[in-house]
């Protein structure tokens, strides 16, 4: 069963946990509502952020927490990053970082779907009635479907080249649907959501405008390698037999996805369904990867390589992609670069 951040049948955000027992500080100001749209550097030294309210000063540094997509944007329209490609932008190029908005990392999710005769979150909120019972007993007893995550259960399990661990992660969705923004369907259903957990694939961020508000293009580059294709193909291999066992047999009335048209044992077509149906699970992570090779962003004490005053703190800083979900481990990063910025202080 999945540990979640959750308290009291709500999903518990690090702002909760960590943000809102800090607001009755004297030293802490919250800006709501405000965007850093770029960094003010004095030659080769952060002394501030510009924002859509105006201009912050720092005494100190400044932290970049902006995830995976919003940090390495910020450093380029900033100045920082390759200069080729800033200098496409003709944005003034402060410091040569050529790794700025490289080295993107995901976990691309391959989604089967199975038609079954129980009932499913699909048409438990497409009925009003029952959602006002989901809603009633949410209420009342903090428990039901609004309390759960997205998957309830994950499996992790050697489907391919891996002969020491892991290469394959599994979750069980009580809901199904062909894009999650589309909500569900209006059958019955469940997912077997397969995504393989350390790809060799490697993408970009890159931009579009000088401007922060502009938002970059992604370049995720998924399935680039024969490893990482193969390996999702024999994770949906085991997704289908997994599936076939009891009890979840007796329950499934039909495969909706991949269907029929995609043989079990057809690589080429399982492959090609992936390509055309798989989506991110959103782990976008590696973009300002912690690291002394010419490729790093920042170094092992998160400082902004080549640059003073700024350190970056978030999933871009890992130089490979955790085995497995990202939020834990990002709020590790934070508690991390907390604790070196207070030994930092005292040395």
């Amino acid at each position: 069963m999945f540990q979640l951040t959750a308290l009291h049948g709500r999903r518990c955000s690090s702002a909760v946990a960590y943000l809102n027992p800090a607001r009755p500080r004297s030293n802490l100001t919250i800006l709501t509502r405000s965007c850093v749209e770029k960094l003010l550097l004095n030659g080769k030294r952060v002394v501030g952020v510009q924002t859509n309210k105006g201009t912050l000063s720092a005494a100190k540094e400044v932290v970049l927490s902006a995830g995976a997509i919003g940090s390495p944007q910020l450093l380029m329209v900033s100045g920082i990053g390759c200069a080729n490609e800033l200098q496409a932008h003709n944005i003034k190029v402060v410091h040569d970082l050529v790794g700025v908005g490289r080295n993107l990392q995901d976990h691309l999710q391959a989604r089967p779907v199975y038609k079954c005769r129980s009932s499913t979150i699909n048409t438990e909120i497409n009925s009003w009635f029952k959602k006002a019972i989901i809603g009633l007993e949410y209420l009342v007893k903090r428990t039901g479907p609004m309390t759960m995550a997205v998957s309830l259960g994950t499996a992790f399990f050697k489907a391919h080249l891996s002969p020491n661990r892991p290469d394959i992660q599994f979750h069980i969705q009580p809901f199904s649907a062909d894009a999650p923004a589309d909500g569900p369907h209006k059958f019955d259903a469940f997912t077997a959501s397969v995504l393989q957990m350390r790809p060799q694939s490697r993408g970009h961020i890159s931009l579009v405008s000088a401007r922060f508000a502009v938002q970059p293009e992604l370049h995720p580059n998924y399935l680039a390698t024969r490893l990482d294709q193969d390996t999702i193909v024999a994770g949906i291999k085991v997704a289908r037999t997994v599936v076939q066992q009891q009890p979840l047999q007796s329950l499934i009335v039909a495969e909706h996805e991949p269907g029929p048209s995609v043989p079990p044992d057809d690589d080429a077509a399982i492959l090609a369904w992936v390509r055309n149906t798989a989506t991110t699970i959103y782990h976008p992570t590696g973009t300002c990867k912690m690291g002394v090779d010419e490729e790093s962003v920042v170094n092992p004490r998160l400082r902004v390589h080549g640059v003073e005053g700024v350190r970056v703190a978030d999933a871009s800083i890992m130089p490979s992609i955790v085995s497995g979900n990202t939020n834990a481990p990002a709020i590790m990063i934070g508690k991390k670069a907390a604790a070196m910025i207070l030994e930092d202080a005292q040395a």
